[in-house]
């Protein structure tokens, strides 16, 4: 998987030279991510059976099913990275969508309505605490292997953002690295949700009341679902098209423009269609006043030179006309 941190390369360099490719350290914040949420699982699982309480469950059904996401996430880093061939033309990328998909629906379906049933369920027919110490216990623990998880998204995070300068946040929100994206706000959620449960678990053996317990766990499902729903709808926004950053059409723009055989750009799209992968289209004045058949031939070759950049699955120039205006840094 690439991320955002990837470089356009400047006039001179080598075509296909990028900055380091940050698909690595993506890859281990997934893996990561997947032996922290098992982990948490079956801890949680078993302070579950000996609590009983609703709001422990829920966040077990909430660590298997951020779990189970991971395994679709790593299926899809592997299957989004293969390259273009004669049936897919752009490349396989816009699979890691549609494998991020399933990870955000597993989470709706086996975290979001199992947590909120259970929470319903036990507020119809409370049961009384248990080992309420074993629970505070798995809790902890879980808080710092998700807090170990989060922090290395975060770091992924920071370090695509300041590359762009945008706060982490923003950067979560905008970038096409779906399953950075899908880890960091799982963990958020891992950690708000423990933070929900210990509150509830303790309201639960302070009253007496198992309601606070009930209500945590539906608490719970409805944070879990409002996150697949984000997820979800970010998936589906680049499936359908989504256009670049504009930092990285920025970046395209300048790097057209350092082209010693184009004059100038008056028409600029850059679309992914992968992660941090893209589909360019610009219409362009070529530098001198070449015959058709040497016009068409310095257009495929300039098309040829721009695809050798890493991160662009395919370029189609076309001619601008002498009444267009032209782009300028800044503009796009």
């Amino acid at each position: 998987m690439r991320d955002e941190q990837d470089q356009w390369p400047a006039t001179g360099q080598a075509e296909g030279a990028t900055a380091p490719d940050a698909g690595n350290e993506s890859l281990t914040t997934v893996v990561v991510a997947f032996v922290m949420n098992v982990l948490v699982a079956v801890a949680k699982s078993v302070a579950a059976l000996l609590t009983g309480s609703a709001a422990m469950v829920a966040e077990a059904a909430h660590s298997w099913a951020d779990s189970g996401n991971e395994v679709f996430l790593l299926i899809a880093e592997r299957r989004g990275a293969r390259g273009r061939d004669g049936r897919h033309p752009f490349g396989y990328g816009r699979e890691t969508y549609i494998w991020s998909m399933f990870a955000a629906f597993g989470l709706f379906t086996v975290g979001a309505v199992v947590s909120i049933m259970h929470g319903v369920t036990s507020l119809r027919h409370p049961e009384e605490g248990g080992e309420y110490l074993i629970g505070y216990i798995v809790l902890a623990i879980s808080f710092v292997l998700e807090g170990i998880s989060f922090l290395q998204s975060l770091r992924a995070a920071r370090s695509g953002g300041q590359r762009l300068s945008m706060h982490p946040v923003r950067y979560i929100i905008r970038t096409s690295n779906t399953t950075l994206r899908a880890v960091f706000v799982e963990d958020a959620a891992a950690l708000l949700g423990l933070t929900i449960a210990a509150i509830c678990m303790g309201l639960h053996e302070a009253t007496g009341q198992a309601a606070w317990d009930a209500a945590g766990s539906i608490l719970v499902g409805v944070l879990l679902a409002f996150i697949a729903v984000f997820l979800i709808m970010r998936n589906s926004d680049f499936l359908i098209g989504q256009p670049a950053l504009p930092a990285r059409r920025e970046l395209a723009l300048r790097h057209l423009l350092e082209h010693p055989m184009i004059e100038r750009v008056t028409y600029l799209h850059l679309e992914y269609v992968g992660p941090e992968q893209y589909y360019l289209v610009a219409a362009v004045d070529i530098v001198g006043d070449l015959a058709e058949h040497d016009l068409a031939v310095r257009l495929r070759d300039i098309e040829a030179q721009i695809e050798g950049i890493d991160s662009v699955v395919e370029a189609v120039l076309t001619l601008a006309t002498p009444d267009e205006p032209s782009l300028a840094p800044g503009s796009a």
